[in-house]
């Protein structure tokens, strides 16, 4: 047992001997290296297309993105303005007294139609002076008759002598210059009794056009004179938008030229209004004088039946309102969103799984969109995503991409087996 246990000893104390010898041992390691790089080797390269996507689509960043088209579009040109009237007249009489009668309608709000009797002075100074007019005239006609009847007396008795004589005699006794003189009498008095009885129609003062009675100034009993302001009315028929645009987009309003009437144009209040409720209206002319406090070019627009006649919300006078005004339409360009128009006049395009910025050609900007005439082509998908990094070549990726790649049962497999 002792002699054993010696010699276990001794065989433990001994260094360890390779049956096969120091080269023999370099030549395992060789090999078992060699067999580990082939199997790491071919782990890599028996699917690196899935490990590749699927890395790819775990680090490239999530974006939006919408397709684009060309086409013809008419951009909308959106400024405020101010509603004023289009016919507006202080109404006066042409004669004086007291103001004997006034309408119903004569206050301010009331509506009239043209030729309604608005005011009514007091007829009996004129009246009477009609009559005046008229005896004047019949005295002047008799006088002519007189004077008519004793020419032809002396003409008889001129024919009965059988004298000659000069013109200017004859004239004379024929009394031609009286009858003259009386026929130039009756055309006076006939222009006299005229006025009288035109100043007699003047006591009914009426509305010259469809109007609404905004101020008065005069009531019943009130002395007035030709000339005093009885009240101040505006037609209804029409109101003016007076809008204000930027100089450098008078070249895209379209204004009336050689028959063809001028732009649409949309007016809405929308303080007071409805939401999505507006007026109709056309672009008449632009006033050649820029407003001094903005330096912006007045636009008028006009608007038929203001008052809402037909039931639709009415203008009010000195009122701010929004106006859309169509621009000319621009040929062959792609619109996009404004938001999608970047810094620099720049978009962002989803190319191969890459992010590309363009620069684009922006030929209008209206207040919610762009139109670009280069930059963009028609099935190209813009990036609507706003990003915090942006580098031409960055990957992107889009949520219908994963979700397509989720429902793919051959890249679901792989991606499922290199799940640890």
């Amino acid at each position: 047992m002792t002699r054993l246990n010696q010699e276990s000893q001794t065989s433990a104390s001994s260094p360890t001997r390779s049956r096969f010898g120091p080269l023999g041992n370099l030549a395992l390691v060789a090999l078992l290296l060699a067999g580990a790089a082939a199997v790491s080797y071919w782990i890599q390269q028996s699917e690196p297309v899935a490990q590749r996507e699927s890395a790819t689509r775990r680090t490239a960043a999530l974006v939006e993105t919408i397709e684009v088209t060309r086409g013809t579009h008419r951009p909308k040109i959106s400024v405020l303005g101010v509603v004023q009237p289009a016919r507006e007249i202080m109404l006066s009489p042409r004669v004086g007294g007291a103001i004997v009668e006034v309408a119903e309608d004569f206050r301010p709000g009331g509506r009239v139609t043209a030729g309604t009797p608005l005011v009514r002075i007091d007829p009996a100074d004129y009246q009477n002076a009609v009559v005046m007019r008229q005896s004047e005239l019949g005295q002047v006609e008799a006088e002519l008759a007189i004077e008519e009847g004793q020419q032809r007396a002396a003409e008889l008795e001129f024919r009965l002598l059988g004298e000659d004589i000069d013109p200017a005699n004859r004239a004379l006794v024929l009394r031609e210059p009286q009858i003259q003189a009386l026929h130039n009498k009756r055309q006076a008095a006939q222009a006299a009794l005229a006025q009288a009885q035109l100043e007699f129609e003047r006591t009914q003062v009426t509305a010259p056009f469809d109007a609404q009675i905004v101020e008065r100034f005069a009531e019943l009993g009130s002395q007035v004179s030709a000339g005093s302001p009885l009240a101040r009315l505006v037609g209804t028929e029409r109101y003016w938008v007076e809008a204000t645009v930027p100089m450098n987009t008078l070249r895209w309003i379209p204004f009336p030229e050689k028959g063809q009437p001028g732009a649409a144009a949309r007016v809405q209040h929308r303080a007071t209004w409805e939401a999505g409720t507006y007026r109709t209206g056309q672009v008449e002319r632009w006033i050649g004088e820029v407003d001094t406090t903005t330096r912006l070019a007045r636009v008028i627009v006009a608007v038929s039946d203001p008052l809402g006649t037909q039931g639709q919300p009415p203008l009010i006078l000195g009122t701010v309102v929004q106006v859309e005004i169509d621009a000319q339409p621009l040929d062959d360009v792609v619109r996009i969103d404004r938001a999608y128009l970047r810094q620099g006049n720049t978009v962002w395009v989803m190319q191969e799984g890459a992010l590309r910025v363009r620069s684009a050609d922006v030929v209008f900007r209206d207040s919610t969109h762009a139109y670009l005439r280069s930059g963009l082509e028609p099935g190209e998908a813009i990036v609507t995503t706003n990003l915090a990094t942006v580098v031409d070549g960055l990957p992107i990726r889009t949520a219908a991409e994963d979700e397509a790649a989720s429902e793919d049962p051959s890249v679901a497999k792989r991606e499922g087996e290199q799940q640890p």
